[in-house]
């Protein structure tokens, strides 16, 4: 085993040295761009990649549409054509290359890109990345790049108008973009999310907004390499190579495949080249191999296995691709008689319970979204303990970086493709657009180990189904032809890109979809989105009494803190709910109603603006709680919960727990407890309080549950302590007792209960109430602080003479602080400590930091 290190470390040194002109390279043209209005005089500074939006914000030529009612201010811009343009030099030592191919991964949407003046790329699809070669249009010293951009709302107007009648585009704000209710964003292969949502502004970009770049190469180039992973065990996993390979000679090369840290070569062997392209596969068995597991399961190990074609003993490509061993697939296997089917992830032969969100782009202009934004909005996923996020599909797919990040943290990624809430015309020419788009994104993220489901749509079949679709479509006698273009694009092409080229992961055609019931909603076969509460105005109890056997989406809206309106809406005066500036940044219609409905039920009345929006983060983190656990206690028959949403694309009142600037919400804090690897869970069903422990552990835990009954002012009034044993990866009911024997003569709204259950070095607890908390008389609880200041920050112990509830630290400051904990409910004695990393001087953080409850929220 040595020598053959050793021999594959002299192979690859001596290769290196050869490389010469045999090298794949790439030359960046992403610098000394400038963008115009086609019918402009005026040349200005521009960013590639980037869109026009966020270079005209640059140049002080639009406002940020961010602040205020700016969003107005800008709509004209998408109604222009742009053009951006550029020069570089080539010298001729890279012209002599055999092959030079200009790349764009990104064009937004419709666009002609010009090289030295001569047509070379048309594009319809921001989704789809475009390659040309340019090897006969290249000069030696300046070439020109230009790319003209066309007004999406121009180009497909035309489309929308030819019809006479209208494909269903809820979300389509059109009305805000100046159109009347002409709803276009069907009609082109682009993020539905910026004509508008109802948590998102209506910003309808264009732009170059993924790299460009030349690639040159000798002879050859590794096109593709395809890597999976089969039959895998903690003794053994067969690995699977497959690769593609464009040559412009026959001959005979050798292929190799190796560890790239540790030089180990895995598998190497001849083959025969022809001109043309190649496909060549490879199998091999790894034993003992470290297995990739999600988040709280295990390490998510990652193997960068190297991938080499050389001739004659040059290398003429290469290509490291970082790998997780491991196998997934969705279960749904009929159960209940027949009258049900399950829906779970088995990860390595293990299932899982999924505990996610929703996830959508992180900003209006995504290509100002930082590696460091990146790292933060999945470091958010992890901190708060989940394990798949879901990638909805009226944005983007996301940035490579993204799925890396994923699969170092050990996070699984639910891909939609990209349609959502629509229904979306289909001819021809459009099927082939949307199988390209399809290709291109299958391959480029399949190697990734998070991809753990690819599915076709968001609420298409729900829609047509239960939203009056079917209904519409079929009084107009045109339901024939719109499902015909809805099968051909979810049933026929996304389907059978999948089974072609990423066959070892599951696809799914809409999200929900019931695999028994498909015409209806139900809990009893595949997965549900419930929205009875919020649209609905169902109570937060309808959870606990409609759990499905996997609750893709639901979620509560909440306000973002106040440090963040007051980067949106600076003036105190615009400091309402009601007032334009914050209407306009609440996009759902009767947003801010639902929140005050909600609010009056569940708690008393804020006594001011800045207390409403502190309430509305309590109020959305208790619906979010009851949900989770309901979920989680009905575990295997209920096995993932997935809310509404993770993140937000711009400052606004939404159903996000993190808001744009990355703040944690009351709900991101009561999440990450929800989806501890162990949870306490206490509920009341009619005369019986049941308390469930629940388990995501691989291997089974005993401990002690201790029950306590306390007055507000910390008295205990009643205690139970239950000795308790859960096996592996499951939950159950491990104490049930009379609610009436238990609180006795105590009132229910002058009582708390406090559970906690403790194994070795596990302790988690839960507090809950027995009435509504508008009934709950909170006291006047009085908090303290006590500071202690370390290197880089600072440690802060909390503690209240009386039960405080919703204790809230925040500290006045240009860039918000991050708590270790915040939001959490104090017991009377009890000591908490929150820790926070600042460079602030503990003069000016004593003086800023601020600790309410809610008893200060309420007159």
């Amino acid at each position: 085993m040595l020598q053959r290190m050793m021999f594959g470390l002299l192979f690859c040194c001596v290769l290196i040295d050869q490389i010469g002109l045999g090298a794949v390279g790439r030359l960046p043209l992403n610098d000394n761009w400038k963008v115009k209005q086609v019918r402009g005089r005026n040349w200005y500074p521009a960013q590639v990649p980037g869109v026009v939006q966020s270079d005209l914000m640059r140049n002080d030529i639009i406002p940020d549409p961010f602040v205020g009612m700016n969003e107005r201010a800008v709509q004209w811009v998408d109604k222009e054509d742009w053009v951006y343009e550029t020069t570089f030099e080539l010298g001729t030592e890279l012209l002599e290359h055999d092959n030079l191919r200009l790349v764009f991964e990104g064009l937004d949407t419709y666009a002609d890109v010009y090289l030295n003046d001569v047509k070379v790329i048309v594009a319809d699809n921001m989704f789809r990345c475009w390659r040309t070669g340019c090897k006969d249009l290249l000069l030696p010293g300046e070439n020109t790049l230009r790319v003209c951009f066309h007004s999406p709302i121009k180009r497909d107007l035309p489309k929308f108008m030819a019809l006479d009648y209208e494909y269903p585009a809820l979300n389509d704000q059109s009305e805000n973009g100046g159109i009347l209710n002409y709803k276009v964003s069907v009609f082109a292969r682009k993020a539905g999310y910026n004509y508008g949502w109802d948590w998102g502004p209506r910003l309808v970009t264009m732009g170059i907004w993924r790299p460009v770049y030349l690639e040159y190469w000798n002879t050859m180039r590794l096109e593709d390499v395809h890597i999976s992973t089969s039959e895998v065990s903690e003794r053994s996993a067969r690995i699977e190579v497959e690769i593609e390979l464009d040559s412009l000679r026959s001959c005979l090369g050798r292929f190799q495949i190796s560890n790239a840290t540790s030089g180990l070569i895995y598998a190497e062997r001849p083959v025969t080249i022809t001109r043309g392209s190649n496909r060549f596969n490879q199998a091999f068995i790894l034993k003992n191999p470290r297995l990739w597991w999600s988040n709280g399961l295990g390490s998510p190990t990652l193997y960068d296995f190297k991938v080499t074609v050389a001739v004659d003993g040059r290398v003429y490509d290469s290509r490291t691709v970082p790998v997780g061993i491991r196998s997934i697939r969705l279960v749904t296997d009929r159960d209940m008689n027949g009258r049900g089917s399950s829906f779970y992830f088995e990860l390595n032969g293990e299932p899982v319970f999924m505990k996610g969100a929703n996830y959508i782009p992180n900003d209006s202009f995504m290509p100002r979204v930082s590696k460091e934004r990146y790292r933060d909005v999945v470091a958010r996923a992890v901190d708060a303990n989940m394990n798949m996020l879901r990638v909805w599909g009226g944005g983007i797919y996301e940035d490579d970086y993204f799925y890396e990040l994923c699969d170092r943290n050990g996070i699984l990624i639910w891909q939609d493709f990209m349609f959502a809430c629509s229904l979306y015309p289909c001819d021809d020419q459009m099927a082939a657009n949307i199988r390209a788009e399809a290709v291109d994104n299958v391959k480029r993220l399949r190697n990734h180990a998070c991809i753990a489901l690819w599915c076709g749509n968001n609420e298409m079949n729900e829609g047509w189904h239960c939203w009056g679709w079917k209904q519409r479509f079929t009084k107009l006698g045109l339901a024939d032809k719109v499902l015909g273009e809805y099968n051909r694009v979810f049933l026929d092409i996304l389907p059978s890109v999948v089974k072609e080229y990423d066959p070892k992961t599951d696809y799914r055609s809409s999200s929900p979809y019931s695999d028994l019931y498909p015409s209806e909603r139900n809990d009893l076969s595949g997965d549900r989105h419930n929205w009875d509460v919020w649209h609905g105005q169902a109570p937060f109890a309808v959870y606990e009494q409609a759990v499905p056997r996997f609750m893709s989406e639901y979620g509560f809206q909440s306000f973002p803190q106040l440090s963040t309106v007051k980067r949106y809406n600076p003036d105190e005066k615009h400091w309402d709910i009601e007032s334009d500036v914050m209407l306009a940044h609440q996009r759902h219609p009767r947003g801010n109603e639902l929140i005050r409905i909600y609010m009056e039920r569940n708690y008393r009345e804020p006594k001011d603006f800045e207390s409403f929006l502190y309430m509305s983060q309590l109020l959305q983190a208790d619906g979010m709680r009851l949900a989770i656990e309901a979920h989680r206690r009905n575990m295997p028959y209920c096995m993932g919960t997935l809310y509404w949403q993770h993140n937000d694309c711009w400052p606004v009142a939404s159903w996000s727990t993190s808001d744009y600037y990355g703040n944690w919400k009351a709900a991101h804090y009561r999440v990450r407890a929800g989806f501890e690897d162990v949870i306490v869970s206490l509920t009341r069903a009619d005369d019986r309080l049941q308390l469930y422990l629940v388990s995501d552990l691989r291997q089974p835990l005993s401990g002690m549950i201790n029950l306590r009954m306390l007055d507000l002012s910390g008295n205990l009034l009643r205690e139970r302590f239950e000795k308790v044993g859960l096996g592996a990866n499951t939950a159950n009911r491990v104490l049930d007792i009379d609610y009436y024997d238990f609180i006795a003569s105590n009132a229910p709204e002058n009582v708390v209960l406090h559970t906690t259950f403790e194994s070795g070095d596990i302790r988690v607890q839960s507090v809950n109430f027995l009435a509504p908390l508008r009934q709950v008389d909170l006291p006047p609880a009085s908090l303290q602080t006590d500071i202690s200041a370390f290197n880089g920050g600072f440690s802060i112990c909390v503690s209240s003479d009386l039960f405080a509830r919703g204790v809230y630290l925040s500290v006045d400051h240009e860039k918000p602080l991050f708590f270790s904990d915040n939001y959490f409910d104090l017991l009377p004695g009890e000591k908490k400590i929150v820790v926070v990393r600042t460079s602030m001087s503990e003069y000016e953080f004593r003086n800023r930091l601020r600790v309410i409850s809610m008893c200060d929220a309420v007159d």
